[in-house]
């Protein structure tokens, strides 16, 4: 079945015009679609959910249609208050009723609402936007802080935590594959050295949680800058999107994951990494539009671990990065040889910068 096929079997009126090809994601296949009627036209999200990175896709839309009406709830008891029209995608459902539509090759198809007039942005544009940027992830995070985790399902065993990914990685370099890339790029073996320069570093947040000072909560999962939209009228922050790894977790992960991706001007993709750098001045923004909004529910134990997060996940993204070019690229989309190194090079020189300002990221999350 082609996706234009598949795209009719969900409760859209109209028949397709067209599908354009999303290409801006790491994981799944995406498409904008275009039907319309006699009288109007309509554009959704439609999505192939990628098995190999996640085996239970029953299991994500079920994740993912609990945290939307729950959201949709609470976003209309709020609406009177709000300064803006907060958004979130609905799930869209098939004909037959039901929130994702299985196709020939048991590849399963899921269709959401389109966020109209927004924008998402790889970069900051200005402070005003990183202020919206952390403003949005600190609403988002206050409203799902209701939400109990325990009645989510784990949907990516061991994601975000990043003594996992070591242990993966400690996996994976000693295999054929990786020896010889690790034997071909003498900047594949810098990398590697620069991993076990921080090996005891990985567990930070996992070792709060197990002596009790952290603890999970329902959480975004991937909350990085380009999942936030921006309203192109207002200019403000209106929603926050892909939300397949909603899970349990640790809240630190979201903020650091919100704030690498937003204090580093040159993006994930940049070539040249002495473009890269970690912008405090964007960062004092964002944390006071977050604490905006977080400041409400975050304990004296989150606050304490907020930068040790940020340094982390950056961290984390890098060796995941590294560890699927050892590995032959296996996860991670890519469009060239090489670009998952060149994409772990980004993080880690970012983690590099984030290391140098640590005293003055400090003062900032301390002062707001």
């Amino acid at each position: 079945m082609t996706p234009e096929i598949i795209a009719a079997e969900f409760d859209v009126p109209g028949r397709v015009v067209t599908l354009l090809s999303i290409d801006t994601g790491n994981v799944n296949d995406t498409y904008r679609v275009i039907k319309r009627t006699s009288y109007s036209e309509g554009q959704f999200v439609l999505q192939r959910i990628n098995r190999a990175v996640f085996p239970r896709p029953d299991l994500v839309m079920a994740n993912m249609k609990a945290i939307t009406d729950f959201c949709h709830l609470r976003l209309e008891e709020e609406a009177e208050r709000a300064d803006r029209i907060w958004q979130l995608p609905r799930v869209i459902p098939t004909l037959d009723g039901a929130d994702y539509f299985v196709d020939e090759k048991e590849g399963h198809w899921r269709a959401l609402s389109m966020i109209a007039s927004a924008t998402s942005h790889e970069t900051v544009v200005n402070v005003e936007h990183a202020y919206e940027t952390g403003y949005v992830l600190g609403h988002f995070q206050k409203i799902i802080s209701a939400y109990p985790p325990d009645r989510l399902a784990d949907t990516l065993p061991g994601f975000h935590v990043t003594p996992r990914y070591l242990k993966h990685h400690d996996e994976v370099v000693h295999t054929a594959e990786a020896k010889k890339r690790l034997d071909a790029s003498l900047e594949a073996r810098r990398i590697e050295a620069f991993v076990e320069e921080r090996r005891e570093f990985a567990s930070v947040l996992e070792d709060a949680r197990e002596r009790g000072e952290l603890k999970l909560r329902t959480i975004h999962g991937d909350p990085k800058i380009a999942n936030i939209l921006m309203d192109d009228i207002t200019g403000k922050g209106t929603a926050i999107i892909d939300l397949d790894t909603v899970k349990p977790g640790l809240i630190h992960y979201d903020f650091g994951d919100c704030v690498r991706s937003a204090c580093n001007p040159a993006g994930e993709e940049a070539k040249d990494l002495r473009k890269v750098f970690f912008d405090v001045e964007a960062f004092s923004v964002l944390v006071k539009g977050y604490l905006k909004q977080a400041g409400s529910f975050l304990t004296k134990w989150d606050r304490k671990y907020l930068y040790d997060s940020i340094r982390l996940i950056t961290f984390e993204l890098g060796l995941r990065f590294f560890t699927d070019y050892l590995a032959g690229d296996v996860y991670f989309k890519t469009r060239y040889m090489g670009q998952n190194l060149n994409r772990a090079r980004v993080q880690m020189k970012l983690c590099e910068s984030i290391e140098r300002r640590e005293s003055i990221m400090r003062r900032v999350l301390e002062g707001v």
